[in-house]
C-alpha cells in the first residue's frame, strides 16, 4: 500500500526542517550574491522565489531551489559585459522564458542519461566541498565566502592553502562553538530521549546554543567573543526598498542579452537536472519527479526573480541535501524555508546577524559526512570498476575543477567504458579447432557498428597465412556499412594475398557481399 505522505508527522518534520534549510541557506544567499557581483538583497529574493513559488510549482517534493553557486562566474561576467544590472535582469528574465519552452518541449528527459555512478560521484563531491569549504569557517577564519565552492580560489591560492592558514590562525571562540555544535548534533541521534524530540531540529539547537555561547563571550569582555565579520550579515531593513531592480526591456533586441540568457538558461538546466536526479535518489520515500514540470517551474521561478530584481535559480544540492538529512519529506519544508527568507528580512535582521558562522559550519560539516562517507566509497568499489572508475573521476573533476566540468568528464568516462564493453561483444572468435584443418570463427553480435570496425579489422587481418575462416552473421540484426566493406576488402582482396579460405554465413542478401 502507498505510504501517506501528508500526515501530521511529516508536516511536523517539514517545519523543522524547513527551518533548518533556513539557515543553511541565508548565508549561501549572501555570499553567492556578494560573489556575483550583485547586492545581498538580490541573493536574498531568489531565495525567496526558489523556496515559496518554486516549491510550489515544482514537481519534486524534497528538492530545494535558490541561488547556485555554479552561476556565480556567469553572473558576474555577465553583470559586468552587460554593464547595467537592469540590463542583467532581463536575461534572467529572458532565460526563465527559455527554461519555460524547454520544459514544454521535454527536454528534461535528459536526466535519464546520468548513470547512478557519476551522480553518486557529483553528490559525494559536494560532499567533500562542503567539508573543505567549512573548516576554515569553523576555525573562524572566514576570508573565503560561504558562497564560494571553487577549489583554486579568486587569490589563486588553493581550498588546502586556505586550510592550512586557517588551522594556524584559529580563533579559540569561534573553535569553542562549532565543536560544540557538532557534540548536539552527533549527540542528539544517539540518545533515545533526544531522537523523541522530534519538533525541536538539533540544528536549531546547534544554532541556539551558538548564539548564546556568543552572546555570553561578548557580554564578559572575553577574548572568545565572534564578532562582525565572522557572524551572518543580513542587508539592513531601510535598504530594501532601494534594493529592488526591475529589469531594462530596452534592451530586448541586445545580442549581448539574449546570449547571457541563452547560457543561463543552459547551464541553469543541466545543474536542475543533474540535482533532481540527485534528490530522487537520496528521497527515503523513493519518488520519481517529473523533470519537464520542474523545468517549467524553474523557468517561472527565473521569470520572477529577474522581475523582481533576484539572482538567477536553480535546484541546489547543498541545500536539497540539507533538507533530505534534517527529514524533510514533502514541498511544505522548502516553502517554508522560502516564507522564513522573507519574514527574516522583513523582521527580524537584528537576531540573525548574532548566529555566528562558525554554527553553521557545523551543521554543514555534518551534512558534508553523510554525504561523502568512507563506506560508500567502500561500495562502489565493490561494484567493479565500471562503477568506481566513473564514481571517483566524477568526484576528482567536481572537487577540482566544478560540477558541470567534473560531472561531464564523469559521463565521458562512463560513457567510454559502455562503448568499450560494446566493442568486445560486437564479434567472437572461436579460435577451438577439433584437429589443424577446422577454420576459425568469427560470429558475428546481433547489433554491428562502425564503432567495432577498427577491432573486426585487427582480428580478420590477424588470421595467419594458409588458413581458413567462417565469419557468421546469422544473428546481425544490423551490421553497419563500413564494417560490410571492411568484409568485403578482406574476402576480394586480404585473403587472397594471405591464401586465407573464407565462408561467409548468414549475411542478407541487401548486403550484396559477393559484389
Amino acid at each position: 500500500m502507498k505510504e501517506k505522505v501528508f500526515t501530521f508527522s511529516n508536516i511536523k518534520n517539514d517545519i523543522a526542517s524547513g527551518l533548518v534549510v533556513f539557515l543553511v541557506a541565508l548565508p549561501l544567499c549572501l555570499a553567492i550574491a556578494v560573489a556575483s557581483g550583485a547586492s545581498p538583497f538580490a541573493g536574498i529574493i531568489g531565495g525567496i522565489v526558489g523556496g515559496i513559488i518554486v516549491g510550489f510549482l515544482s514537481n519534486s517534493q524534497l528538492s530545494v531551489t535558490g541561488p547556485a553557486a555554479g552561476l556565480t562566474a556567469i553572473v558576474l561576467a555577465a553583470i559586468t559585459d552587460l554593464g547595467a544590472f537592469d540590463i542583467f535582469m532581463l536575461a534572467v528574465v529572458l532565460a526563465g522564458c527559455i527554461q519555460l519552452l524547454l520544459g514544454f518541449a521535454k527536454a528534461g528527459s535528459l536526466s535519464n542519461y546520468f548513470p547512478t555512478s557519476v551522480i553518486e560521484g557529483m553528490l559525494t563531491a559536494i560532499g567533500i566541498i562542503i567539508i573543505l569549504k567549512q573548516i576554515p569557517h569553523a576555525f573562524g577564519f572566514d576570508k573565503d565566502p560561504e558562497g564560494d565552492f571553487n577549489f583554486i580560489e579568486p587569490t589563486g591560492n588553493t581550498e588546502l592553502d586556505t586550510l592550512i592558514f586557517s588551522i594556524n590562525n584559529i580563533h579559540l571562540g569561534a573553535t569553542l562553538i562549532s565543536i560544540t555544535g557538532l557534540v548536539i548534533l552527533i549527540v542528539w541521534d544517539k540518545i533515545e530521549f533526544l531522537k523523541k524530540i522530534k519538533l525541536v531540529p538539533p540544528a536549531l539547537v546547534a544554532v541556539i546554543v551558538g548564539v548564546l555561547m556568543n552572546q555570553a563571550f561578548v557580554a564578559s569582555g572575553s577574548s572568545l567573543a565572534v564578532l562582525s565579520g565572522h557572524l551572518v550579515k543580513l542587508p539592513d531593513i531601510s535598504t530594501i526598498s532601494t534594493s529592488f531592480s526591475l529589469p531594462n526591456f530596452t534592451q530586448i533586441l541586445n545580442p549581448k542579452v539574449w546570449m547571457v540568457a541563452v547560457t543561463i538558461a543552459i547551464v541553469a538546466s543541466i545543474e536542475t537536472l543533474l540535482c533532481i536526479e540527485a534528490t530522487d535518489k537520496m528521497d527515503p520515500l523513493k519518488r520519481f519527479t517529473n523533470t519537464n514540470t520542474e523545468l517549467k517551474a524553474q523557468g517561472i521561478g527565473n521569470i520572477i526573480s529577474g522581475l523582481l530584481g533576484g539572482l538567477p535559480i536553480t535546484s541546489v544540492v547543498v541545500r536539497s541535501s540539507a533538507n533530505v538529512n534534517s527529514g524533510g519529506r514533502t514541498k511544505i519544508s522548502t516553502i517554508v524555508h522560502g516564507i522564513l527568507l522573507l519574514l527574516c528580512v522583513l523582521s527580524i535582521p537584528t537576531i540573525l546577524n548574532m548566529i555566528p558562522l562558525a554554527t553553521l559550519a557545523a551543521i554543514l560539516l555534518m551534512i558534508g559526512f553523510k554525504l561523502a562517507k568512507p563506506t560508500l566509497f567502500i561500495h562502489m568499489w565493490k561494484n567493479g570498476k565500471k562503477q568506481f572508475l566513473p564514481f571517483i573521476i566524477t568526484v576528482l573533476g567536481v572537487v577540482f575543477i566544478d560540477l558541470l566540468k567534473g560531472v561531464s568528464i564523469g559521463l565521458m568516462v562512463s560513457i567510454f567504458l559502455v562503448l568499450r564493453e560494446n566493442l568486445k561483444i560486437a564479434y567472437f572468435l572461436d579460435k577451438t579447432k577439433q584437429n589443424e584443418n577446422d577454420p576459425y570463427v568469427l560470429k558475428l553480435a546481433q547489433e554491428v557498428s562502425f564503432l567495432n570496425k577498427a577491432a573486426i579489422k585487427r582480428t580478420l587481418y590477424s588470421i595467419p597465412e594458409n588458413k581458413s575462416i567462417v565469419i557468421d552473421a546469422s544473428d546481425a540484426a544490423y551490421i553497419d556499412f563500413d564494417v560490410i566493406q571492411l568484409i568485403k576488402e578482406f574476402n576480394n582482396i586480404a585473403s587472397k594475398e594471405k591464401n586465407i579460405n573464407v565462408e561467409l554465413v548468414g549475411f542478407k542478401e541487401e548486403y550484396k557481399m559477393l559484389h
